[in-house]
């Protein structure tokens, strides 16, 4: 006989209390559940129940193989339903969370591509600059840049970018050009509010000594856009990923503060919620997204 198919009689059965109920809950007759429990029986040579005319329960032995065969037959189920989910079609509502700048010049662009790929997929993409809880909150991924803090969620990396100090020549001009990791103390510096390390710039000296630069800063903004814009006008030296300021460097606005200080990696990565399995809508979108970021190289900004 069938081996899963024993377990399944056998798990049924110690779940069901009996048979007679067992036989209701796989849909076949009372006589069958007894054949396929017996048959498991004899197949490992050993009693799994204790059968009176009262009640069915488990034996010691029974118990222990009732919980590893349940533990089988969840895996077998979730395998099925796997299967399924890869073939089904994406669909539905998919809520994105996304920081403001990055949905707007990244992302926006190729939503239009991704909807007419996925007609039955509707996009619900919330634009803001601060941590959102995806579970509590109701989403079913976000994109992040950085270094991920600790946490449950699965992640996917999507690309890369880079992260450099930059000031407009102006600002050289009237304050000097900082020559040193050090210097940036005697300096006006732009800092965004929503970072996790406050204001704090994480920096590699030439050396590949890790660096710490604390000051309270002459601006603070939650929006990096904003803190692109005070660094254009040379109210000082901002700390931005270059998907921000690259087309303002390219222009000529804007120039790196300390040239010789090593590139700063930052990954950019899809988060969804923890499980075995992916919705296929989520995956569909990560599937998308790395598809059409990586036409643009490693370091896509």
């Amino acid at each position: 006989m069938d081996r899963l198919t024993e377990m399944e009689a056998f798990a049924t059965v110690v779940d069901q209390g009996g048979f007679t109920d067992a036989a209701k809950k796989m849909g076949i007759s009372k006589s069958a559940v007894s054949k396929h429990v017996s048959s498991l029986e004899a197949r490992l040579g050993a009693r799994l129940l204790n059968r009176t005319t009262r009640r069915v329960s488990p034996t010691e032995i029974g118990l222990a193989y009732y919980d590893r065969a349940r533990r089988v037959l969840n895996d077998a189920g979730e395998a099925d339903a796997l299967v399924t989910s890869m073939q089904s079609a994406p669909s539905g509502l998919l809520r994105i969370s996304v920081a403001t700048d990055f949905g707007v010049n990244h992302l926006s662009p190729i939503l239009g591509d991704f909807l007419a790929e996925y007609p039955d997929i509707t996009v619900n993409m919330v634009l803001n600059n601060r941590y959102v809880e995806l579970i509590s909150e109701g989403f079913d991924m976000a994109i992040r840049i950085g270094e991920l803090e600790d946490s449950t969620l699965r992640a996917r990396k999507l690309a890369e970018t880079s992260k450099r100090m930059i000031a407009s020549p102006s600002y050289y001009q009237h304050y000097g050009r900082p020559q040193k990791i050090d210097d940036l103390n005697g300096h006006k510096l732009l800092h965004y509010s929503n970072q996790s390390s406050g204001n704090v710039w994480k920096l590699t000296a030439p050396s590949g000594e890790r660096r710490q630069v604390r000051t309270a800063g002459w601006l603070t903004v939650n929006d990096g856009q904003s803190l692109l814009n005070a660094a254009v006008s040379g109210l000082g030296i901002a700390y931005l990923p270059s998907f921000l300021y690259a087309d303002a460097m390219r222009e000529g606005l804007v120039e790196e503060a300390i040239p010789d200080l090593p590139i700063e990696p930052l990954g950019i990565y899809a988060v969804y919620p923890p499980g075995r399995f992916t919705q296929p809508k989520v995956r569909a979108f990560i599937d998308f997204l790395v598809r059409s970021f990586s036409e643009k190289g490693q370091e896509i900004w």
